[in-house]
């Protein structure tokens, strides 16, 4: 069995006109969606982004990946 799981990126993910630009970040940070993306493009793994930003969780940035492919 495939294990499909749909996430509430809501939960995680806010846009404030006041921070950032009104790009998406993450709920209680500045830190945003797409420096989550760049991180992992330039090859950061999730333990090492998790390492140098304790105030995020995997789900955090799951949430941030689910966020831009739904868009």
């Amino acid at each position: 069995m495939n294990d499909i799981r749909i996430m509430n990126f809501k939960e995680f993910i806010t846009i404030d006109p006041n921070k950032r630009f009104g790009r998406p970040i993450i709920k209680g940070t500045r830190i945003g969606v797409n420096d989550i993306l760049n991180w992992l493009a330039n090859g950061m793994t999730k333990s090492e982004i998790l390492e140098d930003f304790p105030e995020l969780s995997e789900e955090m940035i799951d949430a941030s990946l689910f966020y831009v492919s739904s868009r």
